[in-house]
């Protein structure tokens, strides 16, 4: 399949917000610290957002608080919600895996398929504050395309 998106400078920040309201989020906190620029396609790089904040919420509850931030090879989404079982984490991007009984298990499998289709790598893991965190690295040989601005 022949990969027809249009990658562009995109701002994370603008497009975790933009990201943000397409979510119904009822309470919960989104901290973008983050100036990055990522080379992305615009709707792609919504979809990713929107996928991750979505998880987030639904598993988080409405207190949950969603972070998105830069790294030194790109950039994170993590929050501090009940986190997920690390046995296998590799697992949580199959498709149909589902932590939730009424989710699809597609959201997480959309993620790692958008973060491939750039060139990128998606690592699961612990956040900080004990939730989820997935680190996007956006050149795992180490040239990664991010600017600061």
């Amino acid at each position: 399949m022949k990969n027809t998106a249009v990658r562009r400078r995109r701002n994370e920040r603008e497009a975790a917000r933009n990201a943000w309201e397409m979510v119904r989020h009822e309470g919960a906190t989104l901290d973008v610290s983050t100036r990055a620029v990522v080379d992305a396609d615009e709707g792609r790089l919504r979809r990713l957002f929107e996928n991750l904040f979505r998880n987030a919420v639904e598993h988080g509850g409405s207190s949950v608080t969603v972070t998105v931030t830069e790294t030194p090879t790109g950039f994170a989404v993590e929050d501090d919600g009940p986190g997920f079982d690390s046995d296998r984490p590799e697992r949580l991007f199959d498709p149909g895996v589902s932590g939730n009984e009424d989710g699809s298990g597609f959201g997480l499998y959309i993620v790692r398929t958008i973060a491939e289709s750039h060139g990128w790598e998606v690592r699961p893991g612990p956040s900080p504050a004990g939730g989820a965190r997935f680190e996007f690295v956006l050149d795992p040989v180490g040239d990664a395309d991010l600017d600061i601005e």
